[in-house]
């Protein structure tokens, strides 16, 4: 039995490619929703190397774009040094936090020294009948005079660079360029060049109009509308928002579908807004993040209207007011007795 942790880094390239040549966000899935159940109370950060969403099946890359753009998992920025192992061990570093892998990250055990400490790494693998097990590691030190597994990689990736092939002006002799050919690259240029940019989950002048008025720590209602990969878009007045499922419950669901039903209303909190997608980010009310401050908004926006209904008048004008009235009665009876 592993004891609890506070935070856990995940290598989710490790988990994914563990007992497989190729990469599956499936496995990577099971494996971390395996983690959260056993350890409900862990912070859990999931990172990929930048390559992962280029190997992984096609009929994952959708469900992969989803959760980089909802943070579910995390990429190194391009050219990042070390890669992907370099940026888990640099978050781990600089929270504090243990690393979930199966990996020893020989090369870098000069500088991380804390990698040798009790709690620090821990391992998973698949049983069959039985599901993901872990347990607490120590990395495997590197014998002197031999290269790591991930050195030896790096160095065959790297290729002398090669100059660019010579462009022919003309075509090659006896070679005929069909028509059916010529039409079918015409078109898939045009096709390419008419693709559409990926939708937007709401409209702009409903989107902007719902941010003016709900800030961030807003408490609402809302009606699940559709499940996602890994969460729901639920239906808050005119906009659609999206709760994943690690703001869906504590701990989390292991299936959106299994957790809440079509149509279900939840009372939520807004966490944040995505402006590149339109999407309001959204977590069930007393799920939400330690940081976000529930903002009573909409209270002070009622007590403003209803000031702005019912002003308060100058004392020194109600008093001018008063008098007029009193010197308007003494007229009105003196043209009341002349017309008797």
């Amino acid at each position: 039995m592993v004891k609890p942790f506070s935070h856990v880094v995940v290598d989710g390239s490790n988990l994914a490619t563990e007992g497989r040549k190729e990469p599956s966000l499936k496995q990577l899935n099971e494996a971390v929703l395996s983690f959260m159940k056993e350890f409900p109370g862990t912070k859990v950060t999931v990172v990929v190397d930048a390559t992962f969403g280029h190997r992984v099946d096609r009929r994952e890359r959708a469900e992969f774009d989803d959760a980089i753009n909802n943070n579910e998992l995390v990429a190194p920025p391009a050219g990042a040094v070390g890669r992907g192992d370099g940026f888990v061990l640099t978050i781990a570093d600089k929270v504090k936090a243990s690393i979930l892998s199966n990996d020893s990250y020989q090369e870098f055990h000069d500088q991380y020294k804390w990698l040798f400490d009790e709690g620090r790494l821990i391992g998973g693998k698949p049983v069959p009948n039985v599901g993901w097990v872990f347990i607490q590691r120590l990395p495997v030190r590197k014998q002197a005079g031999r290269d790591t597994a991930a050195s030896l990689r790096r160095t065959k990736s790297v290729r002398v660079p090669s100059r660019p092939m010579p462009v022919p002006k003309t075509p090659p002799p006896n070679v005929r360029i069909s028509t059916s050919n010529a039409k079918s690259v015409a078109q898939s240029q045009k096709s390419a060049s008419t693709a559409k940019p990926a939708p937007k989950l709401n409209e702009l002048t409903p989107f902007l109009n719902f941010v003016e008025k709900n800030p961030i720590g807003t408490k609402l209602k809302g009606l699940v509308d559709s499940y996602a990969s890994h969460g729901v878009y639920v239906k808050v007045g005119e906009v659609l928002g999206y709760l994943p499922m690690r703001l869906m419950a504590n701990p989390a669901p292991r299936s959106a579908r299994e957790h809440v039903k079509l149509g279900a209303g939840l009372s939520l909190v807004i966490v944040g807004y995505t402006p590149s997608r339109r999407s309001v980010e959204l977590a069930v009310f007393g799920v939400e993040p330690a940081g976000v401050a529930r903002n009573p908004a909409r209270a002070t926006a009622q007590k403003s209207t209803a000031i702005s209904r019912n002003p308060v008048r100058n004392p020194a004008q109600s008093k001018k007011a008063k008098r007029r009235r009193q010197q308007s009665k003494p007229a009105q009876k003196k043209a009341s007795n002349k017309k008797r």
